[in-house]
């Protein structure tokens, strides 16, 4: 049978196209001789291996044939009208690349005659990779681009204007992201090794040319743009996904090799929204399971809609891989982390009243309800009352619990006067922590009267069982764990997680970005048996938003000072996208009314772009109460959208919903409505207890900001009635 080699396609596959395109592919994948697909070559081509073969009576599919080991290979590039096809073949051509082996697509222009052009005097201000001390030699003969390309990128004055020739090195990928690389400062030799220009097979005599070219085509940075089909289910993924989903299938050299190495204990990857991360964890998943099918491999996340999310995406890119559904069978197993903990609460059963007991300090095994939310104020009102003002705050006392009196598993007052508690802020003298202690014990008396356990208990309790079952049997639960999203878990998730899987090789792969911390406070792993130093790697290529998108972003986050899961300040510089669209829109109203007809007139207009799919239309909103007073505000200006909470985004129609619930998400075009001066969530008002957790919370708001910003692929707008929030690019944010 045939081998089928996708590339990125250069021509778009309209929806109607793609079923017809799966059709034609997988009758080649079976027998490229089918009198039906007539496979032509085409007369008077760059290449003798160009084929066109029929899609139907008005399509026609441009590949190139090249003799296997024992089947054909056929590299799919795209599909066009007839005749249209026909002229693409011709000027199309399939090679290696003399420098370092890659294999690639390029177009063979018409030769131009050259124009001598008079004398012109020189610029003040050289173009920008000229400025950075490089030539046409490194482009050329060092790294290997294309010598045209080399040309125009030499004469870009900025990186705008490089950002517009990056653009157009269309399936060479790699190419472009080389220039880009170069822009922002990187040397020529870290380009070379992020995208594996050293290490691939290189252009040589030996083998037939058909044999280079396949040995070209696994070349890291081909891998960027090709990836071999294995069987029918994973054509009908790369064709159905198309551009929103192709960052799952076309990995960056430097994101596959954190993906698929192996290392001596935990590993973490850092990196700003957009850049890939969840995808390199995704892959990783997938290769940990493929590599030792006995094992069992579990993906975390903070929340519920982010777990439904990263379980669909394995789904999409290995349905074969064999899914775990308990705690004690091998496979592939997603979790919620807080769904996670209740899964080992639920495997416990009634050997649980120990771990209770060792945590709580009551046994129980009354684990399975959770407690209220308004639990602390009840607990406040109770016995609160030696508590100075300041700290008789729901937040104070939550976060007390979850950073220091959960992990460190304080059980009696006197245990409570002796913990260290690092990070915290607020100093507590010996009579103000008998005040806290005295709250906590009536929110235990409280969680014992009615049965419940809170979702950081929960957490600890598991952690304590998996412990103690570990220490009497010598062998953990699960053989790795992968976290996705890790800024926003607890210290009570950190020591559930360590407590899950055994140090070891392979042990804990995490995905996170300090920059999007939207949930609790700051976290140091090292505090909780995951030590990552030397173990850690960021990522800097945003492939989902925009460089204008990316740029207004990462504006909203230079009011704070970021620190990482290692207690290392993280700084936001040397983001940048590859992709450019345009600037945000900004959309000030004197009114909510006007704002509101401002958002239905863009949404409007949004929906009338040829292509443009409803649901990738999304409104994202501070809080949930702005939802739904926008909704009821946009169906009565004549535009119908709908509100997402819980449930997936279905098809059909834009979508409205929270920053929170947009975690995660990715939608072509974004507005950002009501961002206003009194946007502030009326939660964070709580955490007015001390200057640094009133600052932690405002870092909070900005990281919201922040991720709502970059759900947008292609366009992103914000609108405001009155004063603007000073959290934007611009304003004052003191």
């Amino acid at each position: 049978m045939p081998t089928i080699i996708m590339s990125r396609p250069a021509s778009k596959l309209d929806p109607s196209l793609k079923k017809k395109a799966y059709v034609f592919l997988e009758k080649l994948g079976e027998d490229d001789t089918s009198p039906g697909l007539h496979i032509e070559p085409i007369a008077h081509s760059a290449d003798d291996r160009v084929r066109t073969g029929r899609v139907d009576e008005f399509w026609r599919a441009v590949l190139f044939r090249m003799k296997g080991t024992r089947e054909p290979a056929y590299v799919f590039y795209g599909i066009w009208p007839h005749d249209e096809a026909i002229a693409v073949a011709r000027k199309t051509r399939l090679q290696q690349n003399p420098v370092n082996g890659v294999t690639e697509i390029i177009t063979v222009a018409s030769p131009v005659t050259p124009v001598v052009a008079a004398e012109e005097p020189p610029l003040a201000t050289p173009p920008l990779l000229v400025w950075l001390g490089l030539d046409r030699e490194v482009l050329v003969d060092v790294l290997g681009l294309d010598p045209a390309l080399a040309s125009r990128a030499l004469e870009a004055a900025d990186q705008d204007e490089l950002l517009a020739v990056a653009e157009g090195t269309g399936v060479v990928q790699w190419q472009g992201l080389a220039l880009l690389d170069l822009a922002t400062g990187t040397s020529v030799e870290q380009v070379q090794e992020m995208l594996g220009l050293g290490s691939g097979p290189a252009a040589t005599d030996s083998g037939s040319e058909d044999e280079r070219l396949l040995e070209g085509l696994r070349h890291p940075a081909a891998r960027m743009s090709f990836t071999w089909i294995e069987d029918n289910d994973e054509l009908r993924r790369v064709i159905e996904e198309g551009d929103f989903g192709a960052w799952r299938v076309f990995l960056h050299p430097e994101q596959r090799k954190y993906a698929s190495r192996s290392y001596s204990g935990p590993f973490r990857l850092s990196g700003g929204a957009g850049t890939g991360k969840t995808v390199v964890l995704l892959h990783r998943a997938c290769m940990l399971a493929r590599r030792s099918p006995s094992s069992l491999v579990v993906v975390t996340t903070f929340t519920t809609n982010l777990a439904s999310q990263l379980r669909d995406d394995l789904t999409r890119l290995d349905p074969s891989l064999p899914r775990s559904y308990s705690l004690e069978s091998p496979g592939l197993a997603v979790y919620g982390i807080d769904a996670l903990a209740s899964a080992v609460l639920r495997h416990a059963g009634i050997s649980i009243t120990r771990d209770v007991e060792a945590v709580l300090g009551v046994a129980t095994a009354s684990v399975t309800g959770r407690i209220a939310g308004s639990s602390w104020e009840d607990a406040l009102d109770a016995a609160g009352g030696a508590l100075p003002p300041a700290l008789r705050s729901p937040a104070f006392l939550s976060a007390e619990y979850a950073h220091v009196i959960l992990p460190s598993r304080i059980t009696s007052r006197d245990a409570y006067f002796r913990v260290r508690r690092p990070g915290r802020g607020v100093a507590l003298d010996r009579s103000r922590r008998s005040a806290v202690w005295d709250v906590v014990e009536a929110y235990r008396m409280q969680a014992r009267i009615a049965g419940t356990i809170d979702f950081a208990e929960a957490a600890s309790v598991a952690a304590a069982y998996l412990e103690r079952v570990a220490s009497a049997r010598g062998t953990f639960t699960a053989d790795h764990v992968l976290v996705d999203e890790g800024q926003d878990l607890s210290p009570s998730h950190w020591q559930l997680l360590r407590a899950l899987v055994g140090a070891h090789n392979d042990d804990l792969f995490i995905a996170e970005d300090s920059h999007q911390r939207i949930y609790g406070q700051r976290v140091v792993l090292g505090r909780y048996g995951i030590r990552v130093v030397g173990r850690s790697q960021r990522l800097t290529l945003n492939y989902r938003t925009t460089a204008q998108n990316l740029s207004y972003a990462v504006g909203v986050l230079r009011g704070g000072s970021y620190v990482d899961l290692e207690e290392t300040a993280e700084s936001a510089s040397g983001y940048r996208s590859a992709r450019g669209g345009p600037v945000p829109q900004l959309l000030p109203r004197e009114s909510l009314s006007a704002e509101m007809d401002a958002a239905a007139s863009l949404i409007s207009s949004w929906l009338e772009v040829p292509g443009v799919a409803p649901e990738t239309i999304a409104v994202l909103v501070p809080e949930r109460w702005q939802r739904e007073r926008l909704v009821n505000g946009l169906a009565e200006r004549g535009v119908t959208v709908r509100t997402v909470d819980r449930e997936q985004v279905k098809h059909g129609l834009p979508v409205v919903m929270t920053m929170h619930r947009a975690k995660g998400t990715e939608f072509s075009r974004v507005l950002l409505f009501g961002i206003d001066s009194k946007a502030l969530p009326r939660t964070l008002r709580d955490e007015r207890y001390a200057d640094d957790a009133w600052d932690d919370a405002m870092l909070r708001e900005r990281s919201l900001l922040y991720v709502a910003a970059t759900r947008a692929r292609d366009e992103l707008a914000l609108s405001w009635s009155g004063e603007p929030s000073r959290l934007l690019p611009g304003k004052d944010n003191s």
